[in-house]
């Protein structure tokens, strides 16, 4: 759940700031439900905890700040590392 919150949050983060993911933060997390979900309360949410993300950060940040920038920087060593735990205890 907190890995979806993660992609909400730098799919606002990462456009703002100057950076075109490809593919986007959106489509990544169309690729965890794909692979993560198979029931409609849990896909639920996962989706609202995106939501959540996206909204806590488009709500406050209009331009790159470096407060953004930091937020940002902070959200994709944390991405990388709940990616890197989650593969590393269930990707064998």
């Amino acid at each position: 759940m907190r890995l979806a919150e993660v992609l909400g949050a730098l799919d606002v983060l990462r456009p703002l700031c100057g950076s075109a993911d490809t593919p986007s933060w959106r489509d990544q997390m169309q690729s965890l439900l794909e692979a993560e979900t198979d029931e409609a309360n849990q896909r639920r949410r996962y989706i609202e905890r995106f939501n959540q993300g996206h909204r806590g950060f488009a709500s406050v940040y209009r331009n790159c700040t470096p407060s953004a920038r930091l937020a940002m920087e902070q959200y994709v060593t944390e991405g990388q590392k709940l990616i890197s735990d989650v593969t590393g205890r269930y990707g064998r």
